[in-house]
C-alpha cells in the first residue's frame, strides 16, 4: 500500500492534488484499486506492455499510468508492485482436477527408481492405512527403471491386510495385489473388458496390472468418498492451482466428481477459481437436459461441453497407431470408445450445441478423430464450434495440416515431451516420433494450439510447461540442445497459447486471456519477467500474488 506522499505523487503532485481533486475521477467512476508500477504483459502481442493496472469490482476498468491515474479517486487502494512482472492468468485447459487433488494426500511412487524401492514405498504406505483401506494414488513411472511392469506378486507379501489399486502416472493404468484382485471379483475367468486391458501371465492368471476402461471393475469396488471428503480436496487443489497462477482450469473427465464438486462450492459463494467442465460425451442428453432448466453457468462454474476418451497412452501401449509398437509387436493399442458411437454421440451432442472434446494420442488414432469430427460438421451444418483434440500426441505428417484445415483446437500439454521423450523411441521408433508432440508445426501452422498440463500426469505449474515448450529438455537431462527441437516455441508463443489460446478453447476470449479494460480482472503478479531471464530458469520463478475477479486470492 502506497502513503500519503507516494499516493499524491501519482494522483498529479502534491500542490495540484491540495489545490482541486479534479483530476480524479467521480466517485461512480472511480477505481476499486489502482495497481502501479508494474511491467505488465498484456497478452496482446509479443512485446505490448504497460506499467499500471485498474480494477473496478471484478473487471479491469484501466491500463497504463495515465488512464489508471485518471479513474483513482478518494478511495481507490492504491497498490506499488515496485517493478514486478505481471501476466494474464493462465488457463489449464486439460486437468483430472478432484482425482489430482485427491492424490495430494496420497502415496505418491513417482520417485521410485528401482521395484526393490517402488515396493518400500507400498510397504510404508500400507503400514500407515488402518486394516481393509484402500491404498491408492501412485504416479508410478515403470520406465525409470528400465520398463520391467510391475506384478501383485511384487507387493502381495507387504500389504496382505490392504488392498492396493495404484495408478500409473498417466492414469490409463492400475497395479493391484491380489486381495484388490478379489475384492473387484478380477480372476483368470472374468472375461476381457470392450476398451480395457486385464493383463494375465503364460497361465492366464492375472499379474495384477488393469488397463484403460478395465479400471472400471476396480473403481466400483473401491466405492465413492463422502461429498464432504471430495469437497475439502477440490478446496485443497484450489489453493495449488492458485498458488501457481493458475486462474481458470478445465475438468476433461469421464466422470462427474469435478463437475458436482464444484457446483456445490459455486452454492456456496465465489469458488476462487474458475472452472470450465468437459462432462462425458456419452452423457450428452443429460447434459442439455441440464442447459434448459439452469443454462450453462457462470464466470466460476461453466458447462456445456463433453469430452470422450478414444484410444489410451502411449506408456501402456494402448495409444491406437497403424503400425504395431517397436517393443511389442503384438499390439498396435486399443481403441476405447467404438468408432460408431463416437460418430453417433458427437452428432448428438454437436446438433444440441455442446462443444466436443476427444482424447486421441496414437496416429491412426488422431485421424479417426478428425475423419468423424469432418464429418460431423459437413452434416450439422457451419457453426462456431470449436472441436478440440486432447494430447494430440502422435500424428502421420498429413495430420497437421488438418487441424488449422479444420479449424480443431490442439489442445496440448508439453511437460508430456520432455517427460515422454525419456523413452517413447523404445515404443514406436525414430521415424514416428518426427511428427510427435508436434507443437511447433502446429503452431506455425496457424492452428488454434492451447497448453495446459493433464495434472496430475504433469505438474499444475504453467511455469513448467512455458520451460518444457520453449527448451524440450527431458527429464532425465539426455537431451541439453531440445528433444526434436524443431518443435519448439518461443516463449511468446507459449505464453499465448497458455492464456489467449486457453481463453479461445473455452469460449471465454472476450472476458479472459487478456490484460485489457472490459476483461475480468485475472492476473498474476511475479517474482520474475519472463522475457529477461534465461529461459531455463522458468520454473524456477514464484507467483506473488494471484487475482481473480479483482480479489486477491493468493498472496
Amino acid at each position: 500500500m502506497l502513503g500519503r506522499r507516494t499516493l499524491l505523487a501519482f494522483a498529479g503532485g502534491t500542490a495540484a492534488a491540495a489545490v482541486s481533486r479534479a483530476a480524479f475521477a467521480g466517485a461512480d467512476d472511480a477505481l476499486d484499486t489502482a495497481y502501479i508500477n508494474a511491467k505488465v504483459w498484456t497478452g496482446a502481442g509479443p512485446d505490448v506492455r504497460t506499467d499500471a493496472i485498474g480494477v473496478k469490482g471484478d473487471r479491469i476498468a484501466a491500463i497504463g499510468a495515465d488512464a489508471v491515474r485518471a479513474r483513482t479517486g478518494k478511495r481507490t487502494r492504491v497498490v506499488d508492485l515496485e517493478g514486478a512482472f505481471v501476466t494474464p492468468g493462465f488457463i489449464d485447459p486439460h486437468v483430472h482436477f478432484v482425482k489430482a487433488s485427491q492424490m495430494l494426500s496420497q502415496a505418491s511412487l513417482r520417485e521410485a527408481k528401482d521395484p526393490k524401492e517402488f515396493v518400500a514405498l507400498i510397504a510404508a504406505a500400507a503400514k500407515a492405512l488402518p486394516k481393509g483401506q484402500w491404498l491408492e494414488g501412485g504416479n508410478w513411472d515403470q520406465d525409470r527403471w528400465g520398463g520391467e511392469m510391475p506384478h501383485r506378486s511384487w507387493i502381495d507379501a507387504v500389504t496382505p491386510d490392504t488392498p492396493v489399486a495404484v495408478i500409473r502416472y498417466d492414469l490409463h493404468m492400475l497395479l493391484l495385489n491380489s486381495l484388490a484382485l478379489k475384492l473387484a471379483g478380477i480372476d483368470r475367468d472374468t472375461p476381457d473388458v470392450p476398451g480395457g486391458v486385464i493383463e494375465r501371465d503364460a497361465s492366464g492368471e492375472p499379474t495384477g496390472i488393469i488397463k484403460d476402461a478395465a479400471k472400471d471393475l476396480v473403481l466400483r469396488a473401491i466405492g465413492e468418498p463422502t461429498n464432504d471428503q471430495i469437497d475439502a480436496a477440490t478446496r485443497h487443489g484450489i489453493e495449488l492451482a492458485l498458488s501457481k497462477g493458475v486462474t481458470q482450469v478445465h475438468p476433461t473427465e469421464l466422470e462427474t466428481i469435478s463437475f458436482d464438486s464444484t457446483r456445490r462450492l459455486r452454492a456456496k459463494g465465489e469458488t476462487g477459481l474458475r472452472f470450465r467442465h468437459y462432462l462425458p460425451l456419452k452423457n450428452y442428453e443429460t447434459q442439455l437436459a441440464l442447459i434448459a432448466r439452469e443454462g450453462r453457468g457462470d464466470d466460476w462454474v461453466q458447462w456445456g461441453a463433453c469430452k470422450v476418451v478414444f484410444d489410451g497412452s502411449l506408456g501402456s501401449r494402448t495409444a491406437k497407431f497403424y503400425e504395431p509398437y517397436a517393443d511389442d509387436p503384438s499390439t498396435r493399442g486399443i481403441v476405447v470408445t467404438d468408432p460408431a458411437d463416437l460418430k453417433a454421440w458427437l452428432a448428438g451432442a454437436d446438433k444440441g450445441g455442446l462443444q466436443v472434446t476427444a482424447h486421441a494420442i496414437g496416429d491412426e488414432a488422431n485421424d479417426i478423430v478428425l475423419d468423424t469430427m469432418a464429418a460431423v460438421a459437413r452434416t450439422n451444418g457451419v457453426r462456431d464450434r470449436r472441436f478440440r483434440v486432447e494430447h494430440v500426441q502422435h500424428m502421420k505428417p498429413h495430420a497437421i495440416a488438418r487441424f488449422r484445415d479444420q479449424g480443431i483446437i490442439a489442445s496440448v500439454q508439453p511437460y508430456h515431451a520432455i517427460d515422454d521423450g525419456r523413452w517413447a523411441v523404445r515404443r514406436i521408433g525414430e521415424e514416428r516420433l518426427k511428427t510427435s508432440f508436434a507443437f511447433g508445426s502446429l503452431v506455425r501452422s496457424g492452428a488454434h494450439v492451447c497448453m495446459g498440463s493433464d495434472w496430475p500426469v504433469a505438474p499444475i505449474d504453467p511455469l513448467t510447461g512455458l520451460d518444457a515448450a520453449v527448451n524440450r529438455e527431458t527429464l532425465d537431462g539426455k537431451n541439453p540442445q531440445g528433444w526434436h527441437p524443431e518443435q519448439r516455441v518461443t516463449l511468446a508463443q507459449a505464453m499465448h497459447s497458455y492464456t489467449q489460446e486457453g481463453a479461445y478453447a473455452g469460449f471465454n476470449e472476450k472476458k479472459l486471456g487478456l490484460i485489457a479494460p472490459g476483461f475480468l480482472a485475472d492476473f498474476v503478479v511475479w517474482d520474475s519477467d519472463f522475457f529477461a531471464i534465461d529461459s531455463h530458469s522458468l520454473a524456477k520463478a514464484k507467483a506473488l500474488k494471484t487475482i481473480v475477479g479483482g480479489i486477491v486470492r493468493f498472496g
